[in-house]
């Protein structure tokens, strides 16, 4: 569920209507011009970053009501969830919404490979040089 965010309303009268985002959770989101916000995807009992996707108010609806993670495909122009087509399905755990809305933590539990190549995580194998800093003591 949205941290700090509830879907369901105890009166039947304020609750949305079911095909709809929450109203209150669409207002926090600060999306790109496209109308889409960054996921950030993580597995739950590690914390390693397995992806990141894209979602829209409806694929966002989609993974808080489903349980499993809907992303919006910028090429295709369609939505996918996570493992239909691969196996590789994502369970969700959590989702967050960080400080600024623009930004969504949606913890997992992955079942397969992450990555569309078949890497356990999209970063997997691609690091970059970086001179590494260290903190003053």
């Amino acid at each position: 569920m949205l941290e700090g965010m509830s879907t369901t309303n105890s009166s039947a009268e304020s609750q949305p209507d079911a095909a709809q985002l929450d109203p209150q959770i669409a207002a926090r989101l600060k999306r790109d011009p496209n109308g889409l916000v960054a996921a950030i995807v993580q597995q739950a009992d590690t914390l390693q970053v397995l992806m990141l996707g894209w979602m829209d108010d409806e694929a966002l609806r989609r993974t808080l009501s489903t349980g499993r993670v809907t992303f919006f495909s910028r090429s295709r122009q369609e939505y996918w969830r996570k493992g239909d087509t691969s196996g590789h399905a994502q369970y969700v755990k959590s989702v967050a919404l960080d400080c600024d809305g623009d930004a969504l933590l949606v913890q997992v539990d992955q079942v397969g490979a992450a990555c569309h190549t078949g890497a356990p995580t999209c970063f997997t194998d691609r690091q970059l040089p970086a001179q590494v800093g260290h903190r003053p003591a």
